[in-house]
C-alpha cells in the first residue's frame, strides 16, 4: 500500500528536541538562486513519496526543469518554498494555472506539493496549502484540481484538507482531488504574518 508517513507525535518531538515550532519556518516564493537547493529537495521528497519507484527522476532532472520553469515569466505558476531557520529548503508547492476540456470548470491546478517527511503532520503542509489557495483567489482562480498517485500517503492529508476525490469516468479513484471553493480552503488553513 506504500510508505507510511511518521506520526504526528514523532514529528513533533523532533521537532521540539531541534528547538523549533510550525512558526519557527518561514514560506516565502521560491526564487531562482533557489534552483539548486529546490532540485535537491524535489528528488528527495519524490523519492520518499514513491520509494518503490524504478527510475526515479535524477538531480539534473529536476535542476533542468526548474531552470526551464524559472524561464517562463508569463506569470503561468508560482512556487512557494518552506525554509527552517537554518535557510535550508523542507518543502514546497507548486500552483499554477489550469485548463483543460476534460475538467473545464476548474482554473487552477495544485500541481506539487511535497515536504520532508521529517516536517510531515506538523502543520506545514496545511500552511502551503493555504498559501496555494490564497494566491489563486488573488489571481481571481476560485477553484483548483491536484493529480497524484491513488497509493500516495498523503491523500489523506488530501482528505482532511476538504478535497474531494475526482473519480474516473470508470469509477475508480487515481489519485486526484478538487478545491471547487478554495474561500473554504483558506478559511481552514492558518495565516502566516506574511503572505
Amino acid at each position: 500500500m506504500g510508505l507510511k508517513r511518521p506520526s504526528k507525535q514523532t514529528n513533533i518531538r523532533l521537532l521540539n528536541k531541534q528547538g523549533q515550532t510550525l512558526w519557527s519556518f518561514n514560506i516565502r516564493e521560491a526564487r531562482v538562486e533557489d534552483i539548486p537547493a529546490l532540485a535537491a529537495l524535489h528528488v528527495k521528497t519524490w523519492r520518499e513519496t514513491y520509494w518503490t519507484a524504478i527510475s526515479p527522476p535524477t538531480y539534473e532532472t529536476r535542476k533542468y526543469q526548474w531552470q526551464q520553469l524559472f524561464k517562463e515569466k508569463d506569470g503561468s505558476w508560482f512556487c512557494y518554498v518552506v525554509e527552517n531557520r537554518n535557510n535550508e529548503l523542507v518543502g514546497f508547492a507548486k500552483g499554477k494555472k489550469y485548463s483543460h476540456s476534460d475538467l473545464p470548470e476548474f482554473s487552477g491546478e495544485l500541481n506539487k506539493i511535497y515536504l520532508l517527511r521529517k516536517y510531515q503532520r506538523i502543520g506545514l503542509g496545511r500552511r502551503l496549502i493555504g498559501h496555494v489557495a490564497r494566491r489563486f483567489l488573488f489571481q481571481g482562480i476560485s477553484n483548483m484540481v491536484l493529480f497524484g498517485a491513488a497509493e500516495n500517503p498523503s491523500c489523506k492529508f488530501h482528505d482532511a484538507m476538504g478535497g474531494e476525490k475526482l473519480i474516473g469516468k470508470n469509477g475508480e479513484f487515481h489519485g486526484g482531488y478538487c478545491w471547487r471553493d478554495l474561500q473554504k480552503l483558506v478559511d481552514i488553513c492558518p495565516i502566516d504574518q506574511f503572505i
